[in-house]
């Protein structure tokens, strides 16, 4: 472990800490924008497996790369096993006699697995693998950091286009299908929306903190806006820009793991946000009880 730095050194180097920063801030406030749907749509474990997902694409990036000379970028190749990934639960799974859960639950084990046993073919590399899966890198690529930005803008803007159809087809599909509106295409997009972000995301910042990054903001949102559902998704956009700033900035002064700091941010916010919600409740009823 490397020595602390101060806040005012971090300040001073702001030029090298930038493009990291403003990334896991894109990266958080369009996943904490999604996670709204993975928390109201009991969607957590697809978000932890399109983030397992994405660390094989890199680990099999890295494999062709080493064994194979084959030049793919171990970005698209995670961004296109997370897609897959959100293709598996789109189709409907009962179909071949199996419950979504359970076709989640053997492509995390799969790509789990596969991701150890490839990155143990690849020694040289598996350092890198170990930062994608884990979050441990600190620099964040131009091209990493370009790529989110553009892919977030366009996700953004298009999940605000059609908020009102997703929102419709996601909670109360039924209805929708009477009205009209094609549940599944909307479900399609909303499932590849969430497989690019957290492909990219996995790649630039780790798959550990995009998966607490695309749950953990709407779990904190829910607690204190519960009912009140745009407020909900902007405060889990606000949350998720939030935690990818102060987990890199935790990290940072604190030299310490970066995805994990992001994560452990998460999860603190989480409990406060429970803390507040119970202070709440408690308010409200102690006049009642009076």
């Amino acid at each position: 472990m490397g020595e602390q730095m101060s806040f005012s050194e971090f300040v001073d180097a702001w030029e090298l800490f930038r493009d990291p920063v403003l990334t896991a801030v894109a990266a958080g406030a369009v996943l904490g924008f999604l996670s709204v749907y993975v928390v109201l749509r009991r969607m957590v474990f697809f978000s932890a497996t399109a983030a397992q997902a994405a660390g094989l694409g890199v680990a099999v990036g890295y494999y062709l790369q080493a064994h194979h000379a084959m030049h793919v970028s171990p970005k698209h190749v995670a961004i296109a096993f997370s897609i897959a990934s959100a293709a598996l639960v789109v189709f409907e799974p009962r179909r071949l006699g199996l419950s979504r859960e359970a076709v989640l639950g053997l492509s995390f084990t799969f790509a789990s697995g596969a991701t150890i046993y490839l990155g143990s073919r690849i020694p040289n590399d598996m350092s890198d693998i170990q930062a994608i899966v884990f979050g441990s890198a600190v620099v964040v690529l131009p091209e990493d950091f370009h790529a989110i930005l553009l892919a977030g803008a366009v996700i953004l803007v298009l999940h605000l286009w059609w908020f009102r159809g997703l929102v419709f087809a996601s909670f109360n599909p039924d209805s929708a299908r009477v009205q009209g509106l094609p549940v599944g295409l909307l479900d399609g997009f909303l499932f590849a929306s969430i497989g690019i972000m957290v492909g990219l995301v996995a790649q630039g910042l780790g798959a550990m903190p995009t998966f607490a990054l695309s749950t953990l903001p709407g779990v904190a949102a829910l607690l204190l806006w519960r009912g009140h559902l745009l407020i909900s998704f902007v405060t889990a956009m606000i949350f998720g820009g939030a935690i990818g700033a102060g987990g890199y900035v935790v990290g940072s002064l604190r030299s310490a793991s970066v995805g994990a700091s992001q994560s452990l941010v998460a999860a603190m916010l989480v409990l406060a946000c429970l803390v507040i919600r119970g202070a709440i409740s408690f308010v409200r009823r102690r006049p009642s009880a009076a």
